[in-house]
């Protein structure tokens, strides 16, 4: 009778008796939530190895980021469903109750954007997943931000509206104050989006020269040919004039000669013939011209203009020294001399 009796005093509304009975369902709740969570994770990882589709994986990955407080509220609350709260207390627990919930929410929606930015990220080059990063930077500030705003709203007493006004004049402050920040930003999307150059292109902005080896949020980062790293921001990169030598289909070169004033004129008409074998018998190059073009200080000038079919420039170097060298065999062997610089003075008798 006496443990009746216990159970029967009332305490803030409600007997001794039902708290305990609210408690018992709170426990026996939360360790049936516990336990489901656990059992789901553990069959469908096994699921999840023997199937290629990742949308299982997003299902563990959200279960698993199902937080412990949150299993927790919610066995709370449907205990207090069985107690008969005053009313601004049932409403104290309801809107905790909710705003705990969007909290969570806002985990899950975390998660789940992380999932398609890693899918992304593996899907592309390094370039595409410098854009997936501030994609993903921008999205969570927009779900934090509309999350925050959901909790606010259920707050008695907030008004959002006169919130989301404030916000927009304190966002105003602050887009002025981090204005360089979300300049470069939003010229890694553009770089990203519009590819002026992409990783591993070879580039010359200014007096500087490298390859490309990273397109951050806020800088790119080159190798320069002398083995330093070059870090340019993203704005001031998009404001300069580029030159992207890896995007070069082919090369012009063009190169002079000169060769001794006392070269017989059957000679000199000969040279542009064996400029043109000389270049034609280069693989990867195509002859465009050969002409006897100024008569110099000291040499009759030849101006050459070849095209490399190749872009790169260790095959350039290597076909210019091969042209070089066979045009120093070609002129021994036709008695032809290169000029240099030399001054001949002529002495008149009186």
């Amino acid at each position: 009778m006496g443990s009746l009796s216990f159970l029967g005093k009332v305490y803030y509304h409600n007997s001794i008796g039902a708290w305990l009975l609210a408690a018992v369902i709170a426990v026996v709740v939360w360790g049936a939530l516990s336990l489901t969570k656990l059992l789901f994770v553990k069959r469908l990882s096994r699921l999840a190895e023997r199937t290629k589709s990742t949308l299982d994986d997003l299902v563990i990955e959200l279960v698993r980021d199902t937080r412990g407080w949150f299993l927790l509220v919610i066995s709370l609350y449907v205990g207090s469903l069985s107690l008969s709260l005053p009313p601004k207390t049932a409403e104290i627990v309801s809107t905790g109750t909710i705003i705990l919930s969007l909290l969570q929410g806002a985990v899950w929606s975390n998660t789940l954007l992380a999932y398609l930015l890693s899918r992304g990220t593996k899907e592309q080059e390094g370039e595409r997943a410098t854009a997936i990063s501030a994609l993903g930077f921008i999205g969570k500030v927009v779900i934090w931000s509309t999350f925050l705003l959901l909790i606010l709203d259920n707050i008695p007493g907030v008004h959002v509206g006169t919130l989301i006004a404030g916000f927009g004049v304190a966002g105003v402050a602050v887009a002025l104050a981090v204005q360089n920040i979300l300049g470069d930003l939003f010229a890694a999307l553009s770089i990203v989006l519009d590819k002026p150059f992409v990783i591993g292109d070879f580039i010359v902005v200014d007096d500087y020269s490298g390859t490309v080896e990273k397109i951050g949020l806020k800088s790119t980062r080159v190798r320069s040919l002398s083995g330093e790293q070059l870090i340019f921001s993203n704005t001031d990169l998009l404001s300069s004039r580029i030159r992207n030598f890896k995007r070069m289909k082919e090369r012009r070169v063009v190169f002079t000669i000169g060769v001794t004033y006392e070269t017989p004129h059957e000679k000199l008409e000969k040279i542009p013939q064996i400029v043109r074998e000389v270049i034609e018998a280069q693989e990867n190059a195509r002859f465009d011209r050969a002409h006897f073009t100024s008569f110099g200080d000291f040499a009759l000038n030849y101006e050459i203009v070849y095209y490399m079919e190749v872009p790169d420039y260790n095959v350039y170097m290597d076909t210019q020294q091969n042209i070089n060298l066979a045009l120093v065999r070609r002129f021994a062997e036709e008695g032809i001399e290169f000029a240099y610089p030399t001054q001949t003075i002529f002495l008149a008798k009186s």
